[in-house]
């Protein structure tokens, strides 16, 4: 059986760990697992790279992880910290021969083409768009998609005020950027070996599930393995992990894993 794998690009929250003008003992930790980019994944299949989200950090990212390609990319939502790494997918589509295909949901797409409203503008006689990003989109909705001859289960969840997906390969998922899920899509997370799960901090939060709420959907859920991501500067790596339950971990920076 050919394996897959999942790295995590970033697993920091929308400002990154450290943050700019803290002092704090995490964000001038020397201990690598407490610098965090903003949160990405990165998906390897037999037939080529899904990128999950484009965060500002996203050049620094793929070259850390020495990733050579992106054959697709999977959108949650459209929040800054999620899309705003998009322009530096512009070398892929050299590498692809062909626009980059963006699998997304209306609200993402039509955010992309406000945000990056250059790469869709007309071209006048005699200019190049050579050094615009070229996309392609693939609309989700609720049912599971294929991409790249892998079946792709968009899972709902809700982030504050916002619909947001997560995603779910086999029996692996990812859902960041979360404090409530569906009982539909609870459904949908059922028979899990790996969840990756939201949890921003110990202190409660209007948009994302805290350490005691992710446990909790853990404990439901009773995946064989999950780990924990979206971490913000209040989350020392070493002492959070002294007190996490078997078979939960912190994600950090370039971590993988099979599945």
């Amino acid at each position: 059986m050919s394996m897959r794998s999942f790295t995590f690009l970033g697993t920091g929250t929308s400002v990154g760990v450290p943050m700019i003008g803290c002092d704090c003992k995490v964000c001038t930790s020397d201990n690598p697992r407490n610098h965090r980019f903003r949160c990405a994944g990165l998906i390897k299949l037999p037939n080529g790279n899904i990128l999950i989200d484009t965060p500002p950090e996203l050049r620094l990212q793929l070259l850390r992880a020495k990733v050579g390609a992106i054959h697709s990319v999977l959108f949650t939502h459209y929040h800054a910290d999620h899309l705003h790494g998009l322009d530096d997918l512009r070398p892929i589509q050299h590498l692809l021969g062909q626009p980059v295909p963006l699998y997304c949901a209306e609200d993402v797409e039509d955010r992309i083409r406000s945000a990056f409203s250059y790469a869709f503008d007309s071209v006048k006689p005699g200019k190049s768009k050579t050094y615009v990003p070229k996309l392609s989109f693939e609309r989700i909705k609720t049912s599971p998609i294929n991409v790249l001859g892998e079946l792709v289960t968009p899972v709902p969840l809700v982030h504050g005020h916002f619909d947001v997906l997560g995603f779910r390969i086999k029996a692996m998922a990812y859902c960041t950027d979360v404090n409530h899920i569906p009982e539909t899509s609870m459904e949908l997370l059922q028979g899990l070996d790996i969840l990756i799960l939201d949890a921003l901090r110990d202190k409660p939060h209007p948009a994302h599930f805290n350490l005691e709420q992710a446990l909790e959907v853990i404990k439901l859920l009773k995946p064989k393995q999950a780990y924990l991501t979206h971490l913000c500067h209040d989350m020392d790596h070493d002492e959070v992990e002294s007190r996490l339950p078997k078979g939960v971990n912190l994600a950090y920076d370039g971590f993988s894993f099979e599945f």
